[in-house]
């Protein structure tokens, strides 16, 4: 499975919504800025000196909040006295060193993009914002549905992000997987035994919130098949990074089995008993049946 395939496999990020999305910290768009390529976060840090534009994406005004730039060298220059300067002049120097900034934002929205002039200040408190920093540019800009809708979609989250990779998942490891006929199953009771010749020869799976397997193939969904599966007693965990990891680089998963164990079918607990041997063949020794 594709990183995006697995993040969106759980329901946090399956159903996010366009706001959650632009508010995740490993929110991180490749864009492009002039001829180079960028990314685009959020969350920037922005001083209040700021060169206060509107911007129509379509007919629409939206607020952007420049902050000085070395990216902008000519604005840079008069920016201390900028209030001196005509309004004309200093648009047209806005609009010639803010171009490859302007077509991003184009790009991204998906609007056509104009400049109409410097914002009111009666505006300016008025308007919800988001902060943002592409290259060596911090800016601000309405945080309107617009902007948010088009910037808001799962493929612009980085998922080598630390904070994505560090979310933790429920995971079992599956140790057996066998049938066994429904009479069989319902008459499970305190000391039977359940042969298990899958351990010590084939390799243990781990099956991650009930909807992904990660085995030496890889990470693949995961569906009940309606086998009985023997797995450790309790729950254990395994993080977004790692499960990322074992898609992108299979491996065994190795280790003995705990000496307390679940049988369950479906999802369901069937039964709990601990891992002995009868004979020479690992055995599941029921202890509580729950059927």
């Amino acid at each position: 499975m594709k990183p995006l395939e697995i993040l969106t496999a759980f329901p946090k990020w399956a159903k996010a919504t366009p706001d959650q999305i632009i508010d995740s910290p490993a929110f991180a768009m490749p864009c492009r800025l002039g001829e180079e390529t960028e990314t685009l976060r959020f969350d920037a840090v922005q001083g209040g000196d700021t060169l206060d534009l509107t911007i129509l994406f379509g007919d629409e005004p939206h607020l952007l909040r420049l902050s000085r730039s070395p990216h902008f060298p000519e604005l840079s220059k008069l920016w201390d006295n900028r209030a001196a300067v005509p309004e004309p002049i200093l648009l047209a120097l806005v609009e010639r060193e803010c171009g490859p900034l302007f077509q991003l934002l184009e790009n991204a929205v998906r609007r056509q993009v104009r400049l109409a002039g410097l914002a009111g200040t009666a505006s300016l408190t008025e308007v919800r914002t988001v902060f943002a920093q592409v290259a060596d540019i911090p800016f601000a800009l309405t945080r309107s549905a617009t902007v948010v809708n088009a910037l808001g979609i799962i493929r612009h989250l980085d998922v080598t992000h630390p904070s994505l990779r560090a979310e933790t998942l429920t995971a079992e490891t599956e140790y057996a997987a066998f049938a066994l006929q429904p009479t069989d199953l319902a008459a499970l009771t305190v000391g039977d035994a359940l042969l298990l010749p899958e351990i010590g020869t084939v390799p243990p799976r781990l099956i991650v919130d009930g909807r992904l397997v990660a085995d030496e193939a890889g990470v693949a969904p995961f569906a009940e098949d309606g086998r009985c599966r023997i797995v450790g007693a309790e729950p254990s965990s395994v993080t977004m990074g790692e499960l990322l990891d074992a898609a992108e680089k299979p491996h065994r998963t190795d280790g003995a089995p705990p000496n307390q164990l679940r049988l369950l079918q479906n999802g369901k607990t069937i039964a709990r008993g601990r891992l002995d041997r009868l004979g020479e063949q690992p055995a599941f020794i029921v202890e509580s049946p729950t059927t």
